[in-house]
């Protein structure tokens, strides 16, 4: 079968036509490349990459920081909520256990210092040696629970939440001061009688103030003054015994 041209030249245009084509494909190609090879421009493209890789990380652990500390927040509001009454409670306890605590500690002080003229007494009859008299005796100080109550707070007494954990209360103790000026014809009744109100749990600090000769009624005697001070033995080392009175 003969075939017949009738367009002379069509076929070498078109094949002309597409080998142009590829002729600028591959020039395109040549120039990226040779644009590619480009130090600057690698340099840019990697610094947008790791830009964009680490924008993405921070948002990524951002979220899920705030996630977290949202989920932490909700918790502790619930705990709050929670446990807000038992917190009031627990003042509420502390607060009555501390009014207590000085209602029982001035009682105490009441009850301790209510007999201190008879043990002074006690002690100094006890304690005197013969040949030796007492001329006058007395005492200065109101004792105990005559001064307001003092709340003690320590320095490290808050925790963690700044609440105090335990208040102390303490009954402000007023000196008693003991003075008696007797006579002695002996003097050494007067060591004597220095040493044995030493040893007493009442008394201390017991100091020889003056020392005269003087004369009581014709007889030629030592008149003294002793100073000391009244002492709040522990209550173990005081025995209370019940008073039973027989009524008829």
């Amino acid at each position: 079968m003969i075939e017949i041209n009738l367009l002379p030249g069509s076929g070498k245009k078109a094949k002309k036509s597409g080998g142009g084509a590829k002729l600028n494909i591959g020039a395109s190609l040549g120039s990226l490349r040779g644009k590619v090879r480009d130090p600057w421009l690698l340099s840019a493209i990697g610094c947008g990459v790791i830009a964009f890789l680490a924008t993405g990380g921070l948002y990524t652990t951002q979220n899920a920081r705030q996630a977290r500390l949202d989920k932490d927040l909700e918790n502790a509001v619930q705990d709050s909520t929670r446990y807000a009454t038992v917190l009031r409670e627990r003042e509420t306890v502390e607060a009555k256990r501390d009014t207590v605590l000085r209602s029982l500690n001035m009682i105490r002080a009441i009850d301790d210092d209510r007999y201190i003229w008879p043990h002074v007494m006690d002690e100094v009859s006890n304690a005197l040696p013969p040949y030796t008299w007492v001329v006058s005796l007395g005492f200065s100080g109101a004792g105990q629970a005559t001064a307001p109550v003092r709340t003690i707070i320590p320095v490290s007494n808050e925790g963690s939440s700044g609440r105090k954990h335990k208040i102390a209360t303490e009954i402000v103790k007023d000196t008693v001061k003991v003075r008696l000026v007797g006579n002695t014809v002996d003097i050494q009744a007067l060591t004597r009688f220095m040493k044995q109100l030493e040893v007493s749990p009442f008394l201390e600090n017991v100091q020889l103030m003056s020392s005269q000769r003087a004369n009581d009624n014709g007889k030629e005697v030592t008149q003294f003054q002793l100073d000391m001070l009244y002492t709040r033995p522990s209550a173990e080392s005081v025995r209370r015994v019940p008073l039973a009175v027989s009524v008829r």
